[in-house]
């Protein structure tokens, strides 16, 4: 027969119910261990040329392509709902794209522009600038590619020069994803030798070969002319402590923050890296991870709101200082309503 268990059981645990705590609203506010505000959120948008325009990403249900004027009213809506900065991405024209990525320095190129542009409108927000060539060159590699090889030393010379630019245009954070060796301490002694010792660098130090980035890159206009792959430079999604020396690296070069990309199958770094190195630490909740939660939602097998709070906590429950997100304008709406 079955044992019945009394309530004079619990005597050994000394009276403890840990369900105490959880038993009202209140209560569970009171005692939760990890916060989510606006200020934690950072919102991606994807720049592309013309007036009032804007394009659907069919990957990316509910996110659009926005040209500058109209990046400059999701800057404010932006500022308004309690978000601190913008992380600018540009769709470059076709014409424009080339073998040696040099539209990426051109101080009249479609990032400069939505970067001065918003910096004049809205001087009270961040703006984190991408610097990789994946956006400028024909070929969709974040580096400079000669017979089949990504070259680091060239590609970061060229990284020098669209960071230069890009601060020239009002970039308050530059930050390097193409994950070239050495790029972060050439760019910070480039900008502190050219006047910019305030510009910070976010340094995507752990960012891996992941396949969820496909939607970006639809996004960016890079999946289609993708030659080759990128598990030269990018990160094998096996390792763990290899990120650990990339993102040691970065902060000894001089990085001010760093971040891991993607976010939810790499929790476990962004929580390593939390425990294991005093500095700030992002998280980029990617565009796979986005489609996901759209599709599902759309399918009816989840709560889609409930889904895209769940994940950000997620971020700061394992250590991460903010989470970059296509959800950011929603989500700062609703937690400041």
């Amino acid at each position: 027969m079955a044992e019945t268990w009394h309530k004079h059981d619990m005597d050994f645990l000394g009276g403890r119910r840990l369900r105490r705590s959880r038993r009202t609203a209140w209560s569970r506010a009171m005692v939760r261990e990890s916060l989510l505000t606006p200020s934690d959120l950072i919102w991606p948008l994807f720049v592309i040329d013309g007036h009032n325009e804007k394009t659907q990403i069919r990957t990316m249900p509910g996110v659009e392509r926005l040209s500058v004027d109209l990046c400059v009213e999701a800057a404010k809506a932006a500022r308004d709902a309690g978000i601190p900065a913008l992380a600018l991405f540009p769709n470059t024209p076709d014409h424009l794209r080339s073998t040696n990525g040099a539209e990426a320095y051109n101080p009249d190129n479609l990032m400069c522009r939505a970067l001065s542009a918003i910096k004049s409108a809205v001087p009270g927000i961040g703006l984190i600038a991408d610097v990789a060539l994946d956006e400028y060159s024909s070929d969709g590699q974040d580096g400079l590619v000669r017979n089949g090889e990504i070259l680091n030393d060239e590609t970061v010379a060229v990284m020098i020069r669209s960071a230069l630019v890009q601060s020239k245009a009002g970039a308050d954070i530059i930050a390097p994803s193409d994950m070239m060796d050495g790029r972060v301490a050439a760019i910070r002694d480039a900008l502190d030798g050219e006047g910019f010792e305030q510009t910070q660098i976010m340094a995507y130090a752990a960012k891996y070969a992941s396949f969820y980035y496909g939607p970006f890159r639809e996004a960016v206009g890079t999946g289609s002319r993708l030659v080759g792959d990128k598990r030269t430079y990018q990160m094998d999604y096996a390792n763990s402590d290899e990120a650990m020396r990339e993102i040691e690296q970065d902060i000894a070069e001089g990085a001010d923050s760093v971040m891991v990309k993607p976010g939810l199958p790499y929790l476990d770094i962004v929580r390593r890296a939390k425990d294991s190195f005093n500095i700030p630490i992002y998280a980029y909740q990617v565009s796979g991870e986005y489609a996901m939660i759209e599709m599902a939602a759309a399918a009816g097998a989840i709560d889609r709101y409930g889904a895209i709070l769940e994940s950000l906590w997620a971020f700061k429950r394992a250590g991460a200082s903010g989470v970059l997100t296509y959800y950011a304008l929603e989500v700062a709406r609703k937690l400041g309503a």
